[in-house]
């Protein structure tokens, strides 16, 4: 439940993170003792409380911890604090760089004043400041900042705003929404156990500080550098006096004490404002520089020039190199007026909508699109059922193949890429698995081609939203410098289904019809995921010293696009596509593309998006046109379809003429050629004439009965058998013919008798020699009847879909999260409960001397380093018996099959037989335990149950 910090109100614009607040982690916990590790805070948080940071973190889940020691171990780790890191927020990123420059612990007001300022001190410094920029501007050559400039150019004079250049001072306003926001912020990080402790002591886990602090090797977006202390590691006890000295301070031979009276200095606003007031000219115009990041500039330290020479003989600037100096984050802050960050965000950026339409434009725009989605995918496989595209040996499509398959469905080369990709997503396309691997459809395609159509789009829309594999990214390069080919491997791509859903959200969140740019949707997910989109220049510009790595989630060595990119791009992406597919429609969500956003909270997880896409299928049905069953035949030797064919009709005519052009209509030509291949398909002259009378609400044209005739007249004069090959005509004049065309030279022919020729060529070969020669000829069978060329649909065997590559583990189910929780909560009970002295232990004090009160071993007990219980068989017998009658609570030790030992809290039901049956706590479930398993028993102190 959120704490009632009193700061006003913690609510979260639209689209933003979920408010909430600490558990008693706040204000609330006073009168209660303050939690000395994170695991002693997670033991106060109610179950809800646990399922959330479970839910938030799923990495904590693999597997479920023992105990909450080991929850909060785990929470701890490098690998999973980074996980955490990049899921915040840019204000609860921001408010977590903030304590991780601040004292540790930090009082919630010094956390509020990191990001607000000083407000008296911005208003009292603003014209001491301005000083600087009055300065000549040739002191700007004493320092050279990696980061702004090159080395070898000087740093230009500060701007009119003096040291805090570049920033004013935040007005009323932001800092009330600073104010306003930093309860949720801080609510998140406690919610994340990235912070815990009360407000009077925020403390930030010690790997959350290691990776956000700034460091020479590791810099922060804050722009600060490293503390007084930590820049003068190493530094000589005299030069430190020297450094004392010069700044005004009395003497001390102590270090550390030296160290500590520099960073009072520096931490005292007035006495800073003194110090500085000495300066002389060109030294504000430094500081300037640096204040604001990066920290460190290259000047030559063994001969500075007059202004950096003051300044390093009084600590304001010290020494990291022989020509390097670095701003110590004390001096920073001052000169900063207190703030961490230059521009706070407590905010997300608005959604904006760019264009609004009529909701039912939109949702008709969008099932045209379904429409055009579903027929790129039956063109697609249509082709290739017949002859596939070859697997490359090292998997996918070649750029050929897909350049054809480009050409053939009239689109650029990245939108084939991703109808394919989305056909393979589906299960409706793979590999065949022969020895000559090829791609074709699936017997999965076949049982979607009988779907209605919208059935048909949900199957796609389904297999869309989840899938990992990225089409944008065919063509692009690998790591190791390979073009990424459609359908191949290292296509997979994680946080896609996030982003994919996130920008459907987003769309969401307008009003029906409202559509917005993707540029309005990159700025939200920027700020609501802001390490994943952070590159190289935000951190050179946040302060990297010279040959500094970026952090984990920083941008990544130059051979790969950086984070930022990806999923940039996977965002522009899923925009386009969600408008291919009939998603969106004029860049608004559509009212069956909301639909597939329902969560569906009682499905189990793998049936939510069925049912949600079965949802959006029904609401797609009725803006769907009807399938016609006729078309217009015109004197021009085309046929015009007004809208979508039924699907024997479509199969019939596509048999019968080819596509010329696709659109609102689809236009067909009759061709001698496309007759032709009707009619080696079995089809005669007058199955022709009938089939085009049938289906026309126009005559049939005389030109187009004319062609029909003269290509059927034509067709099966010649016949071809196998010699190799033969060829027979009754009109040896036409056989005679062929043996003078220079052309067939290459099908080696020779006359048998006046109307037969014999070929070496295969038949095969010789009808597709004499087609190109404009000759109609039929294959015949050995007893002379006309073989019918239908080519054979290839199908592969049985394939299911690509299985998607999940980021991380799965977010697990209220059951699951419920059941885990218990389970820590027993294992916790176990681990920390005090216990019962057992009776053995009671005769035998010596036996429980090692034991410790509170370690886990309740004072008498007997218990190993691993903390098990220890007693002889009898009396842990005796103590399963009288637990049984009084229902009481037992804790165990127990070693399984496999010699892993464990300790648990059991309620014993029932014992005999050499077993003892008892509810679980820790398994939450009843089992039974064999008695020569278990290395001993207690019962549960009374105020432990």
């Amino acid at each position: 439940m959120p704490a009632d910090t009193g700061r006003g109100d913690t609510g979260h614009g639209d689209g933003g993170p979920r408010d909430t607040g600490p558990w008693d982690g706040g204000h609330g916990n006073r009168g209660r003792a303050v939690p000395r590790t994170l695991a002693e805070e997670l033991r106060t948080r109610p179950d809800d409380a646990l399922a959330a940071l479970l839910r938030a973190r799923p990495d904590l889940l693999s597997p479920v911890p023992n105990d909450l020691t080991q929850l909060a171990t785990r929470a701890g780790t490098r690998a999973s604090v980074v996980r955490a890191v990049e899921r915040l927020d840019r204000f609860a990123l921001q408010t977590a760089e903030a304590l991780a420059v601040a004292p540790d612990p930090c009082p919630y007001e010094a956390l509020r004043d990191l990001l607000t300022g000083d407000e008296g001190a911005e208003e009292a410094g603003g014209e001491g400041d301005a000083r600087g920029a009055e300065e000549a501007e040739g002191a700007g050559a004493a320092l050279q900042g990696p980061g702004n400039a090159s080395p070898a150019s000087p740093l230009g004079p500060a701007s009119p705003a003096g040291p805090a250049s570049g920033t004013a001072a935040l007005g009323a306003e932001e800092r009330a929404a600073i104010a306003a926001e930093l309860p949720r912020a801080v609510a998140t990080l406690r919610d994340q156990a990235l912070v815990w402790g009360g407000d009077d002591r925020l403390r930030l886990v010690r790997t959350a500080r290691e990776l956000l602090a700034p460091s020479p090797t590791s810099p922060s977006p804050t722009g600060l550098g490293p503390t007084v202390q930590e820049a003068t590691s190493g530094m000589s006890p005299g030069r430190l006096q020297e450094l004392l000295a010069s700044a005004g301070l009395p003497p001390t031979h102590d270090p550390v004490t030296a160290v500590a009276a520099l960073a009072e200095l520096f931490q005292d606003r007035a006495r800073m404002a003194a110090l500085l007031g000495g300066a002389p000219t060109g030294a504000a115009t430094v500081l300037a520089k640096l204040t604001w990041g990066p920290p460190y500039g290259e000047v030559s330290v063994a001969s500075p020039t007059p202004p950096v020479g003051w300044l390093l003989d009084r600590g304001l600037l010290l020494p990291s190199g022989p020509r390097n100096v670095v701003l110590p984050r004390e001096v920073a802050l001052h000169l900063r007026h207190g703030r961490a960050h230059r521009a706070p965000e407590p905010l997300a950026p608005p959604l904006s909508p760019t264009a609004e339409y009529d909701p039912q434009a939109v949702d008709n725009t969008a099932a045209g699109q379904t429409f055009t989605a579903l027929a790129t995918v039956e063109e697609l496989l249509g082709q290739w059922e017949n002859a596939g595209p070859p697997v490359l040996r090292a998997g996918g499509l070649s750029v050929r193949d897909l350049k054809r398959a480009a050409v053939a469905l009239d689109v650029s080369e990245p939108v084939a890429a991703f109808w394919i990709e989305l056909a393979y997503a589906a299960g409706l396309v793979a590999s065949d698995g022969e020895t000559d691997e090829r791609y074709a459809p699936t017997p999965a395609y076949d049982d979607w081609l009988r779907l209605p159509a919208e059935e048909r789009w949900a199957r796609l829309a389904a297999a869309w939203l989840p899938a990992t594999r990225t089409a944008g990214l065919v063509g692009g390069r690998d790591n190791r410098g390979r073009t990424l080919a459609a359908l191949g491997p290292d296509l997979d791509r994680s946080p896609a289904p996030e982003v994919r859903r996130r920008v459907l959200e987003l769309l969401a969140t307008l009003p029906p019809g409202a559509a917005a740019v993707p540029e309005v949707l990159l700025n939200r997910l920027r700020w609501e995921r802001p390490t994943s989109h952070r590159g190289a220049p935000a951190a050179a510009a946040a302060g990297a010293a010279p040959g500094a790595t970026s952090p984990t989630w920083g941008a990544p060595s130059a051979a790969s696009p950086s984070r930022e990119d990806l999923r940039s791009r996977l965002a522009r992406w899923a925009v386009a596509e969600a408008e291919m597919l009939g998603i969106t429609g004029r860049g608004a969500l559509s009212s069956h593309g909301r639909a597939l956003l329902e969560p569906h909270p009682d499905e189990p997880p793998a049936a939510r998006i069925d049912t949600a896409s079965a949802h959006a299928a029904r609401l797609l049905a009725p803006l769907l046109p009807e399938p016609l069953d006729h078309v217009l035949l015109q004197a021009d030797l085309t046929a015009v379809a007004p809208g979508p064919l039924e699907r024997p009709l479509a199969e019939t005519l596509g048999i019968l003429a080819d596509v010329e052009s696709k659109g609102g209509a689809t236009v067909y030509r009759f061709t001698p050629e496309s007759v032709r291949r009707a009619l080696d398909a079995g089809r005669t002259a007058d199955d022709v004439h009938t089939f085009l009378a049938a289906h026309s609400r126009t005559p049939v044209p005389q030109p187009l009965t004319y062609l029909v005739n003269d290509v059927a007249r034509k067709h099966g004069r010649l016949r071809i058998g196998a010699a190799s090959a033969y060829l027979r005509c009754d009109d040896d004049a036409l056989l005679a013919e062929i043996l003078a065309d220079r052309r067939s030279a290459g099908l080696r022919l020779r006359r048998l008798a006046p109307t037969v020729l014999a070929a070496q060529a295969p038949p095969d070969t010789l009808l597709e020699g004499l087609r190109a020669m404009g000759y109609a000829p039929a294959a015949e069978s050995a007893e002379g009847d006309v073989l019918v060329s239908r080519p054979e649909a290839q199908r592969t065997p049985p394939r299911t879909p690509p299985v998607p590559v999940p980021e991380g583990p799965p977010v697990a189910d209220a059951t699951l999260l419920g059941a885990a929780v218990r389970a820590i909560r027993a294992g916790d009970l176990a681990a920390t409960a005090p216990h019962k002295p057992a009776a053995a232990a009671e005769a035998r004090p010596e036996a429980a001397s090692g034991s410790q009160p509170g370690a886990g071993a309740g004072a008498g007990s007997t218990a190993t380093g691993d903390r098990l219980p220890r007693t002889t068989s009898a009396d842990t017998l005796a103590t399963m018996q009288a637990a049984a009658l009084t229902g009481s609570n037992v804790w165990i030790g127990y070693v399984n099959a496999n010699g892993a030992a464990s300790q648990r809290v059991i309620a014993p039901v029932r014992v005999e037989g050499g077993f003892v049956t008892a509810y679980d706590h820790t398994a939450d479930e009843v089992r039974t335990y064999p008695l020569h398993r278990i290395t001993g028993a207690a019962e549960l102190a009374e105020d432990a149950t």
